[in-house]
């Protein structure tokens, strides 16, 4: 009987055909990574054009050309020149960052700038009075010696305003357990706490 032969009707033998099929298999997953890896390129190059946000700050409007990823704390920081907010450990675990936001204690490192256009946000720099008297809850601070090297006491007093707004300072144990995302490396705790209890009433709705 005789043998098949080793040519395919086009005059290809079937090793070369096979090492053909073989080279386009391998080559079919490259192409289609390239096809798929232009997709997120393109995506990132508009997420990455600057957007006009407006935003209400201290009472004062701003109209700010930002990336869409930027974070509320870097717009306070960087585009507005508001230094006060701190940028601690830019995770939402040390709390230095906190503000305001329509009254409502925020982590401006995990918020991003455009998602708080219209929004009323206060900042340390905005609570005092416009004839210069400080705010209550700054008062107390400094009447209770409520920090010490004072990197975290921005957050620490906007969140202290918060916390009492929101009805959670009706007793120390409160105080302690609605303050505690708000870390101070500096353990001036104790004095936190008097400063809150001091400055509690005036705080309320103010």
């Amino acid at each position: 009987m005789s043998q098949p032969s080793a040519l395919l009707t086009n005059g290809l033998s079937r090793r070369k055909f096979m090492a053909g099929t073989v080279s386009a298999a391998a080559a079919a997953p490259l192409l289609a990574s390239r096809a798929e890896g232009a997709t997120p390129v393109a995506a990132e190059a508009k997420l990455r054009q600057p957007l006009v946000t407006s935003l209400r700050i201290n009472n004062q409007a701003y109209e700010l050309s930002l990336d869409t990823r930027t974070s509320l704390l870097d717009a306070l920081r960087d585009h507005v020149g508001l230094t006060g907010t701190k940028k601690g450990c830019d995770h939402g675990q040390c709390g230095a960052c906190t503000v305001l936001v329509d009254g409502k204690r925020v982590l401006s490192c995990l918020s991003f700038a455009v998602m708080n256009e219209g929004k009323d946000i206060a900042t340390v720099e905005g609570i005092a009075s416009t004839d210069g008297k400080l705010h209550p809850m700054q008062q107390a601070f400094i009447d209770h010696d409520a920090f010490q090297c004072g990197y975290c006491t921005p957050g620490q007093i906007l969140s202290a305003i918060g916390c009492v707004n929101e009805g959670h300072a009706e007793s120390e144990s409160d105080i302690r357990e609605y303050m505690s995302g708000n870390i101070c490396r500096c353990a001036a705790y104790p004095n936190i706490v008097a400063a809150i209890l001091q400055a509690r009433e005036e705080t309320r709705g103010a």
